[in-house]
């Protein structure tokens, strides 16, 4: 039987990267993308280079049956696969109602799909190491529920939906995924949009010309661990095509990672050859970027929900992700390695209104 693949997230910043790799990957594999009916334009538009290999499918996650009709709903279950699904709200601002409908509600829509699957042979689910909320110390990939709280409703709705994926997976084959905070591709610097660290990137943009001391605002006692969008498909390449990733947990993140303190240095000294050379409390920081005025400013609009990323003393370990990879010749490149080529693509397209994150 041909191999058809279900595929959410798509036209987004690592689906669009994906379904390409997995094509390559499978010469006679077809992806069936189901997309939101706003973005079919988009998908259609990015998806033509690979013809009728890649079938756009509006549709909608939130939905009874994908919001799909039953005559379609079963005919494609009946074609399906394999189920990779990584749509998700990854707005930190995000308002609890929107994220549980399409973190938690949406994954249940597709949890329901892939039951409906006669011919399923697996399910490929992108959570994020974020899940740990705000735990502290080490933690593993084997651990989801330790009682922990979350810094905003994004990384409760992802750890309400990796609960429901784990209890799914006694049925269907499934391996998730847990990525840190993905930034652009480590040989191009290339990204979608400039949000995440690129925040920082934006403080020193605006902050770079004037007679004012450039502000250090990570903690030296906390890593913070970003990850390469290159790396992020290569490892969830390898793990599709290796049935042996079936029932695995991998944390898709720096097994070295920066600290906060010196991951705002880099960007720092690398955009505009200054060091930071003030700190502030974070609870100063936090005031600040509570007041729009100030906000913009200061701190070029950068959401007060970031700063607890640069606060937050968490190490996620990669006891089984860096070996299983390591069979396929992947590993993480280290923050040192590519915060030139991010910077330089940040420089080349700071003003671009395309890449501004809303």
């Amino acid at each position: 039987m041909a191999r058809t693949v279900l595929f959410t997230g798509f036209p987004g910043f690592i689906g669009a990267r994906l379904i390409g790799r997995v094509l390559q990957d499978d010469p006679d594999a077809t992806v069936v993308a189901l997309v939101e009916p706003r973005m079919v334009g988009r998908a259609r538009e990015l998806g033509a280079e690979h013809g009728p290999r890649l079938e756009i499918e509006p549709g909608d996650i939130t939905r009874p049956r994908l919001g799909l009709e039953p005559d379609r709903y079963a005919q494609l279950a009946g074609r399906v696969t394999s189920v990779a699904h990584l749509a998700a709200i990854y707005d930190l601002a995000v308002p609890l109602e929107l994220a549980e409908a399409v973190n938690v509600t949406g994954t249940q829509n597709i949890l329901d799909f892939c039951r409906a699957c006669p011919n399923l042979e697996r399910h490929d689910y992108v959570s994020t190491a974020y899940v740990a909320g705000l735990r502290s110390g080490v933690v593993r990939e084997d651990e989801l529920a330790a009682g922990q709280a979350f810094k905003n409703h994004y990384e409760s709705t992802k750890f309400a939906a990796e609960v429901l994926v784990r209890a799914s997976m006694d049925e269907i084959p499934t391996t998730i995924y847990r990525p840190a905070i993905v930034v652009g591709d480590s040989r191009t610097g290339e990204t979608q949009k400039f949000d995440g660290p690129y925040y920082v990137l934006r403080y020193i943009s605006l902050n770079a010309g004037r007679p004012l001391p450039m502000l250090q605002t990570g903690s030296t006692a906390s890593s913070f661990n970003v990850v390469p969008v290159d790396f992020v498909v290569e490892a969830m390449a390898a793990g599709i095509r290796d049935p042996r990733m079936t029932g695995e947990t991998l944390h898709l993140v720096d097994p070295e990672p920066v600290t906060a303190a010196e991951l705002v240095e880099l960007l720092t000294r690398t955009y505009s050859g200054r060091s930071p050379s003030l700190r502030l409390p974070q609870g100063l920081v936090e005031f600040t970027l509570r007041r729009p005025p100030l906000r913009r400013f200061l701190a070029a609009d950068t959401p007060v929900e970031s700063i607890a990323y640069l606060n937050h003393p968490v190490t996620f370990a990669t006891t089984r992700t860096t070996p299983l990879l390591a069979e396929h010749g992947l590993r993480c490149p280290r923050f040192t390695e590519y915060v030139g080529a991010m910077v330089r693509f940040f420089q080349d397209h700071e003003t671009d209104p395309a890449y501004v994150a809303h």
